[in-house]
């Protein structure tokens, strides 16, 4: 288990990465212009009828602050993802040994 969660973090910190550096070459292209790709347009991306309808699941099932909440993660900047993998691995760091 604690393997698996160290190499799940390195993949979410890897893929921050991978997203930050895009943002940075993308911002360099438009001089004056800052890029900062979010989860939803990322999403977009790859499958946007799937947004889409995710989206409207969210707005039909959930009440309206859970949505709002959604809505919010789906609007921050996708190498934030970055984070949840730092914090996974010193969660699931070495064990020492006793």
């Amino acid at each position: 288990m604690y393997a698996f969660m160290r190499l799940f973090s390195l993949f979410l910190v890897v893929i921050a990465l991978m997203l930050l550096g895009a943002d940075a070459i993308t911002s360099l292209e438009h001089p004056g212009k800052i890029t900062v790709r979010s989860f939803e347009l990322i999403w977009s991306l790859f499958n946007p009828g799937a947004l889409a309808a995710f989206k409207g699941w969210a707005a039909a099932t959930l009440p309206g602050f859970l949505a709002n909440g959604v809505y919010s993660v789906l609007a921050i900047p996708a190498w934030s993802i970055g984070v949840i993998g730092v914090i996974c691995a010193f969660v699931f760091g070495r064990k020492q040994e006793a």
